[in-house]
């Protein structure tokens, strides 16, 4: 049996710089970190050689790779050409919630399916197929933060370059400025599920105009300042440039807000907090907050019907849980 696992995501600044409609023209970056949520999967060999088992939200029998429904397996099981497993999938977290799950679980899987195989991928080869897999073989339109993201784990400037090449730098601080990153990001769900594609198709076609990438360029920029501030060790700019990031992207796509988030945001910031945003497209999921300490209990009393999780930074990426 073989145990892989990949990270969930949180991204604090740049988020749609990351599409191609964008970074092959004027380049991207992005700052984010991966948290202590996992996408599981697991293989073991199947008893009948010509059929694969898939198990996940169903569980699917198969004889050949077209009858696959789930996209993503079908198109990873057909490049690799492996048969006669059984592979499960589980989540920490549910899908659709603004962590960049779908990437989570195209990194785990070819990491899974590399191991079957008895080959050695790099953290960037594993990110960059995904890539490949997500944007380029199953159409969809998303960006590459999430699969890089995946792959390497930890907190990390990504520059996305207008020659497809993606550039990985980790944020170096003091030890102590990581405890207070994590001690000051609270972390709600809202509840509720989005499909990313709709409002990323949209962004995508906005990003072409002037106006829009205007936008997304003044973005790009303050994820710049981000990095840069955070190593100084000013941690307490997370929250301003937090709060200018999510009043500049709530601008690029009807559907990024709605009453119930703008409700939320209002009364985290009318409590104490100093920034926050939406994670992932837009619509639906989890929200981020800084907040300094001596306000986190009036926020957490503001946001009270919400659901709180644990915000702790993983540094892990992509790894084998177990070989067997």
């Amino acid at each position: 049996m073989i145990i892989t696992r990949a990270p969930f995501r949180v991204s604090f600044c740049g988020g749609g710089s990351d599409l191609p409609a964008f970074y092959k023209k004027y380049g991207g970056c992005v700052l984010s970190t991966t948290i202590r949520k996992y996408m599981y999967l697991t293989l073991h060999e199947y008893f009948h050689k010509d059929q694969i088992v898939l198990k996940y939200s169903k569980t699917e029998t198969v004889r050949d790779y077209a009858s696959i429904e789930h996209k993503y397996f079908r198109q990873c099981l057909s490049d690799f050409g492996i048969m006669g497993v059984e592979i499960s999938s589980m989540a920490d977290i549910p899908s659709g919630t603004g962590l960049g799950s779908s990437s989570s679980f195209t990194v785990a899987l070819l990491h899974l399916l590399y191991t079957y195989k008895g080959e050695y991928v790099s953290r960037y080869k594993l990110a960059k197929e995904a890539c490949e897999v997500e944007i380029e073989k199953v159409g969809e339109p998303i960006g590459k933060q999430d699969q890089f993201a995946a792959a390497f784990g930890g907190l990390n400037f990504y520059e996305f370059r207008p020659n497809g090449f993606v550039n990985v730098e980790p944020i170096v601080m003091a030890p102590e400025s990581y405890k207070r990153l994590e001690d000051n990001i609270l972390m709600f769900y809202l509840g509720g599920e989005h499909s990313a594609s709709q409002i990323l198709r949209e962004q995508s076609k906005n990003v072409r105009s002037e106006d829009k990438a205007k936008v997304q360029l003044k973005m790009c920029e303050l994820t710049k300042v981000l990095k840069e501030e955070l190593q100084k060790n000013n941690v307490d700019a997370m929250g301003e440039l937090l709060h200018e990031n999510w009043m500049l992207k709530k601008s690029l796509a009807a559907g990024i807000s709605n009453p119930l988030i703008d409700k939320t945001y209002e009364k985290a910031m009318a409590a104490g907090a100093l920034g926050g945003k939406l994670l992932g497209a837009g619509g639906a999921g989890f929200m981020i907050f800084y907040v300094r300490p001596e306000k986190q209990e009036t926020v957490r009393r503001a946001l009270a019907g919400l659901r709180e999780m644990d915000f702790e930074m993983d540094n892990s990426g992509a790894s084998i849980v177990h070989f067997g």
